[in-house]
């Protein structure tokens, strides 16, 4: 998740609960994500912003070429689009991506719109963030599921021009030592609990350097457990996903955010060599450049504005 990912899951318990200031631009998942210290903003990541953008770009790609006729697609006539499930605010919203509502909902149907398929033409699937990034053919047209867009990643799969840069947010006890830091190097001794598989866990041993090895767990709901029985001091995940868990474990609270490095930037999905990749591309840097994406962060995700850029 975001790619990220926290990518990723929230507890099945949690409710939809965000930030009160909303911003435009994400990023993410879980990715550029920063202004100055104490006033960071998630933005949406601008065309060729990144690497993966510029080897999935739609630059070249013509209007003809990704007309909705020409498309080539899982099932005919249909834009079969795939997530994880349980899927959780404020990417989906009661667990229905099908509805529109949440940020990724949002983004996928508008994509859909921008290829020329109406909302009905859209089939929704399942399919676990873990293997959405594996090797070989996949079961639908495109995956969005705060995957971030990281180079082992695109040796298996494509990946659309990011919609979205995400920092990441550290999570603390609000009544711990922990929850006054001003800097990166004050987490060090921290017990960090991070989800395996996830860019946050890149993130921690790249940028905290914590001098304990983090624990790992295998979904994002044993590293809320973790941290309500006090097995770990902190989580590190996606600033958005950040709002949502502070906003439901009690007696947490955001210590501060950071740049995961080379940013932490959320790609559609799709697989190795698909020939709707430019095609999404071209979607997706259309809806940045009318300012969608901007509209639909603002109606969808939390603002960083209150919390502490850290170093």
């Amino acid at each position: 998740m975001c790619a990220l990912l926290w990518a990723r899951r929230l507890s099945a318990v949690l409710l939809p609960a965000l930030a009160a200031v909303l911003i435009a631009a994400c990023g993410s998942s879980n990715s550029s994500s920063s202004s100055s210290a104490g006033a960071t903003t998630a933005a949406p990541a601008a065309t060729g912003t990144s690497t993966a953008a510029a080897t999935s770009s739609a630059a070249g790609t013509s209007s003809s070429a990704c007309s909705k006729a020409t498309l080539a697609l899982h099932s005919p006539g249909v834009l079969t689009v795939a997530t994880d499930s349980p899927a959780y605010p404020p990417y989906f919203e009661d667990n229905k991506p099908s509805n529109g509502k949440g940020f990724e909902s949002a983004v996928a149907y508008a994509i859909a719109k921008k290829l020329g398929f109406a909302p009905g033409e859209v089939k929704w699937v399942t399919e676990p963030f873990d293997s959405s990034y594996a090797p070989g053919p996949k079961s639908f047209d495109f995956d969005i599921n705060e995957i971030s867009i990281t180079k082992p990643r695109q040796k298996a799969v494509d990946f659309s021009a990011p919609y979205y840069t995400n920092p990441q947010g550290i999570i603390v006890s609000s009544t711990g030592k922990y929850a006054h830091v001003t800097s990166l190097a004050a987490l060090r001794d921290a017990k960090i609990g991070v989800q395996i598989g996830t860019t946050s866990l890149d993130a921690t041993n790249q940028v905290i350097k914590p001098s304990a090895q983090p624990d790992v767990f295998n979904t994002s709901n044993d590293v809320v457990a973790a941290f309500k029985i006090h097995r770990v001091d902190a989580i590190v995940v996606d600033l958005a996903t950040a709002f949502e868990l502070t906003s439901e474990i009690k007696h947490s609270t955001i210590a501060g955010q950071f740049t995961a490095p080379g940013g932490d930037n959320w790609g559609v999905l799709l697989t190795k060599g698909s020939k709707l990749t430019p095609c999404v591309s071209q979607a997706v840097n259309a809806l940045q450049a009318d300012g969608t994406l901007a509209a639909l962060n603002k109606r969808w995700i939390a603002s960083a504005a209150d919390v502490p850029e850290l170093h």
